[in-house]
C-alpha cells in the first residue's frame, strides 16, 4: 500500500471527504480508499490534485511515495510510466498458429 498526504492536506484545508469527492467528481469511497493507502489511477490523482486547488506539478506533495514503473523497449531504453518494473519483451505473445499452440 502506498502512503500519501491526502488526508493531512484535505484536513488542513478544512475540507470534508464529501466536499473533496464532489469537487473531484469521484466517489466518497474512493477518497476513503486512497487516504487508507490504496493505489488509484493517474486520472483520479489528477482530479484530486486539481480539486484541492493545487497545480499538477505539486503532485509529490500529495502522492509522494509512489513507485515508478519503467518499461524497456527493444533498444533497452526506459520510459517512465507508473508503479512496477517489468520487461516489455516478457509480455509479447508467441507467434504460433492455434493448431501449433494446441498440439505443441
Amino acid at each position: 500500500m502506498s502512503k500519501n498526504s491526502l488526508k493531512k492536506i484535505r484536513e488542513s484545508l478544512l475540507m470534508s471527504k464529501a466536499e473533496l469527492a464532489k469537487r473531484a467528481n469521484i466517489s466518497h469511497k474512493t477518497i476513503t480508499r486512497i487516504e487508507s493507502g490504496m493505489l488509484c489511477r493517474i486520472d483520479t490523482k489528477r482530479k484530486i490534485i486539481l480539486a484541492l486547488g493545487l497545480k499538477i506539478s505539486d503532485k509529490k506533495k500529495v502522492f509522494a511515495k509512489d513507485v515508478e514503473l519503467s518499461i524497456k523497449d527493444k533498444e533497452d531504453r526506459r520510459s517512465s510510466v507508473d508503479r512496477r518494473i517489468f520487461s516489455y519483451d516478457g509480455h509479447i505473445p508467441e507467434h504460433r498458429s492455434g493448431k501449433e499452440r494446441r498440439y505443441g
